[in-house]
């Protein structure tokens, strides 16, 4: 009989790692369920007009903070958020997967990206907040403002990213640096988009929270049901 193998996304994971991903999962759900229900009830809006105005010129709102290349970076950061920055960072990486001849990770990754951006509309519709009315918006937007599709897909993506890319190492100041960078990329992109004013703060929390839940969900998902039925021979 031929040994077990044991899978790469297995041997990178730590003791009790799927215990500790569950309890992050729930407590994702916890929360966002009830900052979702906080806000409904108008419990958060001090918060988040208190939040938002801080980006803001006290004596002029339409005027955000600093000078106008500010403005100007600021947008090009928010863009790394958007749909299509993203969709074509997901479509590089599938493809080059696929050509790897790794195309159950491939189509993983497109199927996870995809139902994650289907979540997100789903949630707008249901709760259909209207965009911040305290202060112009620097920028256009479509859709509702909970919760931030931007700030709930760049976590989706760059969480989901950064975790496959982290198993490619046992270095763990290579895995803190790409951990940094998944990180730092989705919080940079959520201070966007409350710096342009288009989002109340608590829609980019909520987004945040989504965004690593679904991640955490995918790739525990990946782990338990397609990597390992496949690393035994």
């Amino acid at each position: 009989m031929s040994p077990t193998k044991t899978s790469p996304l297995r041997r990178h994971l730590p003791e009790y790692a799927t215990e500790i991903t569950l309890i992050l999962i729930s407590l994702g759900l916890l929360i966002f369920a009830t900052l979702t229900g906080e806000m409904l009830e108008g419990e958060t809006i001090s918060f988040d007009r208190y939040v938002l105005l801080l980006f803001r010129n006290p004596t002029d709102l339409a005027d955000p903070l600093g000078p106008q290349s500010l403005e100007i970076l600021v947008r090009d950061a928010t863009a790394l958020g958007g749909v299509l920055v993203l969709s074509l960072m997901c479509i590089f990486v599938c493809i080059y997967l696929w050509l790897r001849r790794q195309r159950k990770l491939a189509v993983f990754l497109a199927i996870s990206v995809a139902l994650g951006m289907a979540l997100n509309t789903v949630l707008k519709w249901m709760i259909v907040r209207p965009r911040p009315d305290i202060v112009p918006h620097a920028t256009d937007a479509a859709l509702s403002s909970f919760p931030s599709g931007h700030a709930m897909m760049s976590t989706v993506v760059y969480l989901t990213l950064g975790a496959l890319l982290s198993l490619s190492t046992s270095d763990r100041r290579i895995k803190f640096y790409i951990l940094f960078w998944s990180v730092f990329l989705p919080l940079m992109v959520g201070i966007s988009r409350l710096y342009l004013g288009v989002h109340w703060p608590t829609d980019i929390i909520a987004g945040w929270i989504a965004g690593a839940t679904w991640s955490l969900l995918c790739l525990a998902f990946y782990h338990h049901f397609i990597n390992d039925n496949h690393s035994q021979t």
